[in-house]
């Protein structure tokens, strides 16, 4: 077998680890130089002063913790963390996809957005996931699976953007901590040990990602320490040599290498793309205008197109505004919930699409008068049909049916963190390579996995001739529902939050946010509480535990069908425990207290395996 680029210690070493110290459960967290961590660490809840941060890994979590204390502000610290997700997320995020940033300068006041989304390749056409032969859609193994849906990747750029705009340290400083935990390694928890189970087949497709991930056949058991010499030397060449070493060096000329000429194993075969190095130069994150709402007198902050995150989750929250939801009963909500998103989702599949590409009608969308145009559809005692017919941007009463399109079946497997520092500024930011291990091409040598997001694109339009937002193009940017958010209060920070999950972030936001604001719950009680995800759909998902809920009964009694995730896109024999999102989230209180206000970080208790939330002075 041929040496994996990644090299593995037996549970022993974890041993070996906690017997030299590195390892204290009662002690305060090391620091990034001593990754060796154990289950019992974790901790979904946090509550203090100074800055915090919540992420999918411990080891994520305390790097951003640990370039707060070392002086560092959020932007500094949020690059800390994507980099560090790389190396102990590896199957949702890295180098090889790319993600978006919602910023809060509180010098400014001011809220930002940065757009690292990943791009088609110059020779991407809206024929690009069909067949030649028939002309129809490739199936979702053909296009998934290796070098056809690579975009160009924009994480790296996104780092350095947020960085040059308002970070105080350098992109070298805030790559050390990942650069020392690939290199020193870390012990592989169940989660990673499920998600490479689910992508068994993918990863066996490839000669290293198989030898890697797969060693003798079998997924890397839990507690099997990880190294990833290959990263940790990537990384170090962009340190010292700068973003150029990926877009325009040697990097960038192993992706192109393993996206044109996939490395398969012996009897596989895998798709093959058209990506040049002119694509990787000619890569920019964007500097985008953020999406602002409102609702109940608080400024909702998103991103805008390519990103259907910020215009739905906006309109949703107008056409919910419409309704007295504090003064309704729990089932009365959450039905209007339902409907609302389920409205919104109509006019995103029939109108949205990358900006730069398609003239996205934010304003009208997110309008008073647009909003009741829906809201007076929704009797939540009948659920409206879906999906539903086209209608007309220009409705203005109840007669007008709402529009429709084609939803693509995006990938769930996305990670979204917070961070926030002593300056009161915030960090909102979603990053991805979309499925489970993306396209499955381990860039030789290099340690990161490479995205398969073109898959976001539509394949072909809904029908013959139809104006589609989202087909391919050269240089366009797929549709993603990735929604990192920013709430403000009086123009300071009050809540920020986010979630993986494909097209169910934009659900999520929306039942957390309606959770905190309309139904009064604790930040804690808005993530914990079960989900459920409709998105103009003849089903609604949710989560096993949503259909015990009293409210439940009443959505089924007007008409609602239930489908338990995963989804039809998820591997149907997953061995990761069915859920909707993984939230990231922080509150400020009392809100409009900027930086003095004391932060609320919570993650998930359970779902994705748990997640990590610290502060840099707990209680207050």
């Amino acid at each position: 077998m041929k040496r994996s680029p990644l090299t593995l210690a037996s549970a022993s070493v974890l041993t070996a680890a906690l017997a030299a110290g590195l390892v204290a459960c009662s002690a305060p967290a090391p620091s990034a130089t001593a990754p060796i961590e154990t289950a019992q660490l974790l901790s979904a809840f946090a509550q203090g002063t100074g800055g915090a941060v919540v992420s999918d890994t411990q080891q994520s979590t305390r790097a951003g913790i640990d370039v707060l204390k070392s002086g560092g502000n959020a932007a500094d610290a949020a690059v800390a963390v994507a980099a560090m997700l790389g190396v102990t997320d590896p199957f949702v995020a890295g180098l090889g996809g790319g993600g978006y940033l919602v910023y809060y300068d509180a010098k400014t006041g001011q809220v930002s957005t940065i757009d690292g989304r990943e791009t088609a390749r110059a020779a991407d056409t809206s024929s690009l996931f069909l067949d030649p032969g028939s002309g129809k859609p490739l199936s979702t193994e053909q296009a998934n699976v290796g070098g056809i849906a690579v975009g160009v990747p924009g994480q790296l750029a996104l780092w350095q953007r947020a960085i040059e705009r308002w970070g105080k340290q350098d992109l070298g400083s805030a790559l050390k901590p990942a650069i020392a935990v690939a290199d020193q390694g870390f012990p592989v928890t169940t989660a990673l040990q499920n998600q490479i189970a689910d992508s068994q087949k993918t990863f066996g497709t490839f000669r290293n990602t198989a030898d890697t991930y797969l060693p003798g056949g079998k997924p890397l058991a839990a507690g099997q320490l990880l190294k990833n010499p290959d990263l940790a030397r990537t990384y170090q060449t962009i340190a010292d040599q700068g973003t150029d070493a990926f877009y325009k060096g040697e990097i960038g000329q192993a992706v192109v290498d393993a996206v044109t000429k996939p490395p398969v194993a012996e009897g596989k075969s895998a798709s093959i793309g058209n990506m040049t190095m002119a694509d990787l130069a000619s890569y920019q994150a964007l500097d985008a205008d953020p999406i602002r709402s409102s609702y109940r007198g608080l400024d909702v902050y998103g991103m805008g197109s390519s990103s259907s995150g910020g215009v739905t989750v906006g309109e949703a929250l107008k056409i919910l505004e419409q309704f007295p939801l504090k003064d309704e009963s729990k089932a009365v909500a959450t039905m209007r919930f339902l409907e609302a998103s389920k409205l919104a989702f109509a006019d995103r599949n029939a109108y949205v699409g990358d900006r730069a590409s398609v003239k996205v009608p934010d304003d009208v969308l997110l309008s008073e008068g647009f909003a009741k145009s829906r809201a007076c559809l929704i009797d939540p005692a009948k659920a409206l049909p879906a999906p539903q017919p086209a209608g007309s941007l220009t409705a203005t009463d109840c007669s007008v049916p709402v529009a429709s399109g084609v939803e693509t079946a995006e990938g769930q497997q996305t990670n979204h963190f917070v961070v926030s520092d002593a300056e009161g500024n915030v960090a909102s930011y979603t990053n991805t390579i979309n499925f489970y291990g993306g396209s499955g091409i381990l860039v030789p040598g290099r340690g990161f996995l490479l995205n398969n997001e073109l898959t976001d694109f539509d394949f072909a339009a809904s029908a013959p001739g139809a104006d589609d937002p989202n087909l391919p193009a050269p240089g366009k940017r797929p549709r993603s529902s990735m929604s990192p958010t920013i709430v403000l209060q009086a123009g300071k920070p009050y809540l920020a939050l986010g979630s993986p999950g494909g097209s169910t972030i934009i659900t999520t936001v929306l039942q957390v946010l309606m959770n905190r604001i309309d139904l009064g719950m604790s930040l804690q009680d808005a993530v914990a509480a079960p989900r459920a995800s409709q998105r103009n759909g003849a089903t609604t998902l949710i989560e096993p535990a949503f259909e015990k809920l009293p409210e439940a009964d009443q959505a089924k009694a007007a008409g609602y069908k239930f489908v338990v995730a995963p989804t039809p896109d998820q591997n149907p024999a997953s061995v990761t425990p069915p859920t909707i999102g993984v939230v990231a989230a922080l509150e400020f209180s009392p809100p409009g207290a900027g930086a003095a206000a004391e932060i609320t970080a919570v993650g998930e208790t359970e779902r994705r395996g748990g997640t990590s939330a610290q502060v840099v002075t707990a209680g207050g």
